[in-house]
């Protein structure tokens, strides 16, 4: 397997893949198949599981009976087997917020069967301020921790994405350049700006991409 080189930005470690490939979300091919498919739920602090208490409220009218069900049993989050905070999920896959009752004017516009995040919805219209948890907003960008407090992130690579990768080099759109706003919201604007300067260092030095 090719070894992925590693920079460091800002006192984040990163995957140069994260600034060399491509990826744009392309909802027409993948109806938001992330919210519905694995074994467990998105990953989540504790600050962001208050945040999602305090929008229950607004997002509840746009969640599943049985998912309204099991957040009334065991809350909006659990611990999963590998020791790690996610929301609740739904017959072993869908998480809780999944949503596909969403009208023909939503913004996103949205094609039809396809699913997105209650959360998301509320705060769209509105009715809550918080819009769905990081780890969400980065996909396909998945954060780890290391000791002494160390971030690390990687790209990861689902096949329900590959038509996300597809578009992203038809469109020729890098990873963080498609992330931008949420890469922002984890780490702030100048440290965003210091991924930018390096991802185009790394462009120089290869002979441009």
């Amino acid at each position: 397997m090719k070894q992925i080189p590693i920079l460091e930005v800002g006192g984040v470690l990163i995957s140069t893949a994260i600034l060399t490939e491509y990826f744009c979300c392309d909802l027409d091919q993948c109806r938001g198949a992330c919210c519905i498919e694995g074994d467990a739920g998105a990953p989540v602090t504790l600050d962001e599981v208050g945040e999602i208490e305090a929008s229950l409220d607004a997002a509840w009218p746009y969640m599943s009976a049985t998912a309204q069900s099991i957040v009334d049993r065991q809350g909006v989050a659990y611990t999963d087997p590998e020791g790690e905070l996610v929301t609740s999920i739904v017959g072993g896959k869908d998480c809780v917020f999944t949503c596909y009752n969403y009208p023909p004017d939503a913004i996103p516009a949205l094609p039809e069967g396809c699913c997105l995040c209650a959360l998301e919805k509320a705060c769209r219209e509105g009715r809550s301020r918080f819009m769905k948890p990081i780890s969400c907003a980065l996909y396909p960008i998945r954060e780890k921790h290391f000791g002494g407090g160390l971030i690390g992130l990687n790209l990861h690579h689902w096949d329900v994405c590959e038509p996300a990768y597809r578009r992203g080099r038809e469109q020729k759109m890098l990873v963080y350049q498609y992330l931008r706003e949420p890469l922002i919201r984890r780490f702030g604007a100048d440290w965003y700006a210091e991924l930018e300067e390096t991802a185009e260092a790394l462009r120089r030095e290869e002979g441009g991409l």
